[in-house]
């Protein structure tokens, strides 16, 4: 009577357990080698996990199977009453080790620099004909990426360079331009006439340097000038660009200032012109109707040279001719 109660009371957890062990369809799974395993699909496959059954997708892709052909495939191996848990088909990634068309481009700088003298990989990039695709390599292989032949002719900037490429992707050929860059200020968002150039306007980008001449300014030159007519964003910024902020506009009512040794005179005046700090302007006296130059000392503000007479120095009396 005991062992029939423990019987009992035990089948609930042995119902369990099976549950667990339950082999039981994955819905989607990353394998890492060339075959795709019983295990990879199957949970709590038993002895026969390591049983391959397809071939992997290729690197770095995914590939679908339904449930229907992997019942089919793992039938031989008495694999009985696996759980489908609904699930029709089974997506399968086949891992891998993924090779950018950026770090392709940094690669070929690299080495053309190092076997043909260029000082500053930095200052150079590549333009490569046609598109570039994505490398996938096998995750373990650590071998690295070499140069197998390389060809650069510096008259035109053209080279062709092969790639000894491990883990599957086999030698690359590529050829393109190589291209020497400079930095160069960049708008990052549309200026009007007479807006401040700030430093958080601005991005420094490398461009070819065929771009760039002795008129295209840096970052550090434009902050805090003026744009000199309407510009809009993306712009390289050309000395011709910008100009001294203006303090003071064509026709603004302005102080002028006269100063002489012991004298300080304030009197309002029109500007005629508009000027930046330091520039000399015309400026309309209001109250004289006189037109007078002045320097802009700051906003509003036009500094004046009072005329003072010349007053005749006494003769010396030493300083006599004979008679």
């Amino acid at each position: 009577m005991r062992a029939l109660i423990a019987i009992l009371l035990a089948a609930p957890a042995l119902a369990q357990a099976a549950e667990v062990t339950r082999p039981t369809l994955r819905r989607a799974v990353t394998v890492a080698s060339e075959v795709v395993r019983i295990g990879d699909l199957v949970e709590n496959a038993g002895a026969a996990a390591a049983v391959p059954i397809f071939r992997s997708p290729d690197l770095g892709t995914t590939g679908t199977v339904t449930a229907r052909r992997v019942f089919e495939a793992i039938r031989p191996h008495t694999l009985l009453a696996v759980d489908t848990g609904g699930i029709g088909e089974i997506a399968v990634t086949r891992a891998s080790q993924p090779v950018s068309p950026r770090e392709i481009e940094t690669r070929i700088v690299r080495a053309l620099a190092d076997r043909y003298g260029f000082e500053d990989s930095d200052k150079l990039r590549v333009s490569i004909d046609g598109d570039v695709r994505t490398l996938h390599l096998d995750p373990s292989v650590r071998a690295e990426i070499e140069v197998e032949r390389a060809h650069y002719e510096p008259r035109t900037g053209r080279f062709a360079i092969t790639l000894s490429v491990p883990g599957g992707a086999g030698p690359q050929r590529y050829t393109g331009t190589l291209i020497e860059t400079a930095e160069a200020a960049v708008l990052i968002r549309p200026l009007g006439r007479g807006e401040i150039v700030r430093a958080a306007d601005l991005r420094i980008e490398r461009r070819p340097k065929s771009e760039i001449s002795a008129e295209i300014v840096a970052g550090i030159d434009a902050a805090g000038l003026a744009a000199r007519q309407p510009l809009r964003a993306g712009q390289l910024l050309r000395r011709g660009d910008l100009m001294r902020p203006e303090m003071v506009r064509r026709d603004e009512i302005v102080t002028l200032i006269y100063e002489a040794p012991g004298i300080h005179l304030t009197i309002r005046g029109k500007a005629l012109d508009a000027g930046a700090h330091g520039d000399l302007i015309n400026v309309l006296n209001i109250q004289s109707k006189r037109t007078v130059q002045g320097t802009v000392a700051g906003p509003g503000r036009i500094a004046v040279a009072a005329l003072v007479p010349a007053i005749a120095a006494a003769p010396d009396p030493s300083d006599r001719r004979s008679q």
